[in-house]
């Protein structure tokens, strides 16, 4: 088979897919007769599939407001603000980030609605392959098909209280979203990577093809998130990280920058991504992170809206004492890092954020780079990682289109897993009493140690200034003295810290803090709107409730469902 962005062209054969009435029906409109089903048709139907990825069905306003990227999530943490020209352009992300939840936000609709019509597509493919027996390679198109999926299902199930679950052929218009509990749903999502996994070959195939280890890498976060739901233990998460890690499959980057480089698309540290192109007129870059292009002065990725900004909390916890160990006594967003500061930070600040006097890919971030007018609603810390040096990008719309693909999950998450897999089965107390506590914090150096071996200044595209800033990143200490320091509250706080400072704006914060528990949440982003108030105005007076930790379902879909949805 052709490489997946390579073949998605057929999408344009099997457009009735996304063409039916109801967006849940899972019925062929059509498209093909028994007859007219060979490989070259499957093959049609598995790209509209993983096309789904994309988000980007009619036009560029769901892939805006219902991100596959899932940055509007990030902008629900302590993270990120909405940025944009201000709190009135596209409200419907400024309530989610402010905590104003309501049915009838327009990104609930378009989140809802673009899982959903992703999974019609799968459904559309499975029925298809099932009506063809002679299909060479069928169970493994089949755990393709279920993989993709499980992930769409779980990509709904961490944002939506409570969902409809329904597989190929059932008749939608009998499933309500009470028939299943979330423990259920996730149950249902794990069987069908498990299933997956069976059948799925150990290699790629094709460049974005989905393999055994990634859906055991799938696996993994969906169990990671549904132990709060009573759905998964932690070993399950050490079991399917393991498979991944010990395949051999993968390894961190050199650099961290090598995460900004189209050159290293479905490289070692890839495990699931976003396939993206600027053939085709652009058909299929990032649409869903192309509001978030930074402005630029000088127009070098065009007149860019300027979204998605890290929030002044974010930054400052890149901030490290003399050691270049993060601060996590609590004290990291007591100094603001600023053009006044003169402490150290971990490197990965300036390869996650533009920060004004610091390089940006080779150039010079500087406020003509900051939209006009913003700059006191939303700061300066334009989102950086999304983006290649300008000159691997466009300056005229689409703004900053490029072809580096988004990685939905990558190595260094699984090996984050693991390490927080083998710190919550810790029995003992510190290190020297327990070796999963030894083990975990190999895990987290290793990923630190990777971030130290990225200051260099000269690291092209340049994006770390030393004369500038000063970077100091450390590793947790292995002596007897950092085995009684490494405690499982301090490890555990330290891999929580890892995460948010290793996956800064990639869509997974606001997803591990409500894995961690909705009194975790709400303490920590209650903490953050109070404090960051003093900055953004908008902030004052805001909270975040037990009760809209999750999406409700779109009030238009419970309008139309003829009562088979219900807000629970």
């Amino acid at each position: 088979m052709k490489a997946i962005y390579r073949i998605i062209c057929i999408l344009s054969v099997a457009g009735g897919l996304a063409s039916c009435n109801d967006m849940l029906d899972t019925v062929p409109q059509g498209q093909f007769t028994a007859e007219q089903l060979d490989e070259n048709s499957i093959e049609g139907l598995l790209a509209s599939a993983y096309a789904g990825l994309e988000a980007h069905f009619f036009g560029n306003n769901e892939a805006f407001a219902g991100p596959s990227t899932n940055w509007i999530f990030d902008v629900r943490s302590d993270d990120a603000y909405k940025g944009g020209g201000g709190t009135g352009m596209e409200e419907n992300i400024h309530l989610l980030e402010v905590s104003e939840i309501t049915s009838d936000n327009v990104s609930c609709y378009e989140k809802w609605r673009n899982n959903f019509y992703a999974i019609s597509r799968v459904h559309n493919a499975m029925l298809a392959l099932q009506q063809n027996t002679g299909i060479a390679n069928a169970d493994q198109l089949m755990g393709e098909l279920k993989t993709l999926r499980a992930w769409y299902y779980f990509d709904l199930i961490r944002i939506f209280k409570r969902i409809p679950y329904f597989t190929e052929g059932e008749d939608v218009n009998t499933k309500s979203n009470g028939e299943f509990t979330r423990a259920e749903i996730l149950t249902k999502i794990k069987t069908d990577l498990a299933e997956a996994i069976e059948t799925l070959p150990a290699q790629k195939s094709a460049a974005g093809r989905i393999t055994r280890t990634t859906a055991q890498a799938i696996l993994a976060k969906v169990c990671a998130f549904a132990i709060s739901e009573g759905a998964a233990t932690w070993d399950e998460v050490k079991t399917y990280a393991d498979a991944v890690i010990q395949s051999g499959q993968y390894s961190l980057y050199g650099n961290f920058g090598d995460l900004s480089k189209i050159d290293r698309n479905n490289g070692s540290e890839s495990i699931f991504a976003l396939q993206c192109s600027t053939a085709n007129d652009n058909a299929h870059i990032n649409w869903s992170n192309l509001l978030n292009c930074t402005y630029s002065d000088g127009n070098l990725y065009g007149t860019g809206d300027g979204f998605f900004r890290g929030s002044q909390n974010l930054v400052n916890a890149f901030r490290t004492d003399a050691k270049g160990l993060p601060l996590l006594d609590g004290t990291f967003n007591r100094v603001n890092v600023d053009e006044n500061y003169t402490g150290s930070v971990d490197p990965r600040l300036d390869f996650t954020v533009g920060r004004i006097g610091l390089p940006w890919r080779g150039h010079l971030f500087t406020m003509g780079w900051v939209r006009e007018g913003t700059y006191d609603i939303y700061g300066e810390f334009s989102n950086k990682k999304a983006w290649p040096a300008p000159e691997e990008a466009q300056a005229a719309w689409p703004w900053g289109a490029n072809s580096l693909n988004f990685m939905f999950l990558r190595y260094a998450d699984i090996l984050l897993l693991k390490a927080e897999a083998l710190i919550e089965t810790a029995t003992g107390n510190n290190a020297a009493e327990d070796a999963n506590l030894v083990e975990a914090r190999d895990l987290v150096n290793q990923i630190r140690q990777r971030a130290q071996n990225s200051i260099d200044g000269s690291y092209s595209p340049v994006d770390l200034d030393p004369f500038t800033a000063e970077y100091n990143v450390g590793l947790y200490p292995t002596d007897w003295d950092g085995n009684l320091y490494w405690t499982r509250e301090r490890a555990r706080m330290a891999v929580r810290f890892e995460r948010r400072l290793e996956l800064a704006l990639e869509g997974n914060r606001w997803f591990d803090l409500v894995r961690w528990g909705s009194d975790y949440l709400m303490q920590t982003m209650n903490t953050y709107m109070q404090e960051e108030s003093a900055l953004r105005t908008y902030y004052q007076g805001r909270s975040v409730t037990a009760n809209e930790i999750f999406l409700p379902v779109p009030l238009t879909e419970v309008d139309n469902s003829n009562g088979l949805y219900k807000q629970y």
